[in-house]
């Protein structure tokens, strides 16, 4: 009908997602003999029944926004990065070694121990990069590779170098001065938030408002037009890993030094233990974008953070949970999976 305004196709397809989704879960629970509405209705709750509960989300949500960015980075760029799991241990190790062992000024003391994250997680993030561009490895390759590395170079330093007296399952706890203050007593969200969504903005800044970020992006969406223009593949090929790595590192550290009540990491690494993989569905719900994955994250957040009040409150068993939230999850990435394979083979 003329005069008539319709909704923008992604928001058409977002939402119908997002329904098919929780009808998919619903059918899971019901198939599994639990009452699905009260499952979701203790879902939501759980995750935004007060203000405590919402800002317990975030802080589920925080780590999540950073390592997906390192994916969707790396998508703009036409690379399949999912080295964001073997980034965040080592930016958690490089966060812990600054914060607990070397005694600094309040302020400078928690912007040094960021930064160490961040380095860290930067540095082995070269490593694949280099490897791409300099002998051809695929970058799924070298970066399945550099996580599994990571993992037990991470366990043996936790255990080895950085375990405080008295501690077997943890390293030293960060310094009080290397710590993000906790915003409210009632949640473990910190200020490190506020440094995460800055990240994501500045990340979007980058490759919609730069001439460096229009030729990444111009890299991964035509690499015969990019090098028509003169675009240094290999640049860019290195600067979305570094990238991709800063956020990685950054997740790691927003862990110990943002992330009460260990402050600390676990010599199993538990505290940080697949949030990287975490990263790369969020990354596909949110569309690859950098803003889009801080909403998504929010999403996971809730998922986890609700989850654990399903279980209680609607008996629902934890890896009933645990699987729900996979399919939704995996529901609402479909469209976006199904666009990069479809613009892969394509070429």
């Amino acid at each position: 009908m003329r005069g008539r305004r319709r909704l923008p196709r992604p928001l058409i397809e977002l939402t119908a997602t997002i329904v098919a989704g929780l009808a998919a879960g619903a059918l899971l629970v019901f198939a599994f003999g639990h009452d699905p509405i009260r499952a979701y209705r203790a879902l939501f709750v759980g995750a935004f029944g007060s203000v405590q509960d919402v800002l317990e989300t975030l802080a589920f949500a925080t780590p999540l926004m950073l390592t997906a960015l390192t994916f969707a980075v790396g998508v703009r760029a036409g690379l399949f990065n999912i080295g964001a799991e073997g980034q965040m241990y080592v930016g958690a190790v490089g966060a812990i070694a600054v914060a607990g062992l070397i005694p600094l000024p309040p302020g400078v003391h928690l912007a040094a121990a960021t930064a160490a994250g961040m380095v860290a997680g930067g540095l082995w993030a070269v490593v694949p990069a280099l490897l791409k561009v300099t002998r051809g490895v695929h970058e799924v390759i070298s970066t399945i590779m550099t996580n599994w590395i990571a993992f037990y170079l991470s366990t043996y330093l936790a255990l080895g170098f950085l375990t405080g007296a008295g501690r077997g399952d943890s390293t030293r706890p960060a310094l009080p001065t290397a710590r993000y203050p906790v915003l409210t007593e009632d949640a473990t969200l910190t200020a490190v938030i506020f440094v995460a969504v800055a990240f994501c903005l500045a990340v979007y800044l980058y490759l919609w408002g730069t001439r460096a970020g229009y030729e990444l992006r111009l890299a991964g969406e035509n690499p015969e037009a990019a090098r028509y223009a003169g675009v240094n593949a290999a640049g860019v090929t290195v600067m979305s890993f570094v990238i991709g790595g800063l956020a990685a590192g950054l997740a790691g550290a927003s862990q110990i030094i943002g992330r009460p009540p260990a402050w600390a990491l676990y010599a199993t690494l538990g505290n940080v233990v697949t949030l990287g993989f975490d990263g790369i569905g969020v990354a596909l719900v949110g569309r690859n974008h950098p803003l889009g994955g801080v909403l998504a994250a929010f999403l996971f957040g809730a998922l986890a953070h609700g989850g654990r009040l399903m279980e209680y409150q609607a008996g629902v068993p934890s890896e009933l949970v645990r699987a729900l939230n996979g399919l939704i999850v995996m529901t609402l990435a479909v469209p976006e999976l199904w666009t990069l394979l479809r613009r892969r083979f394509a070429r």
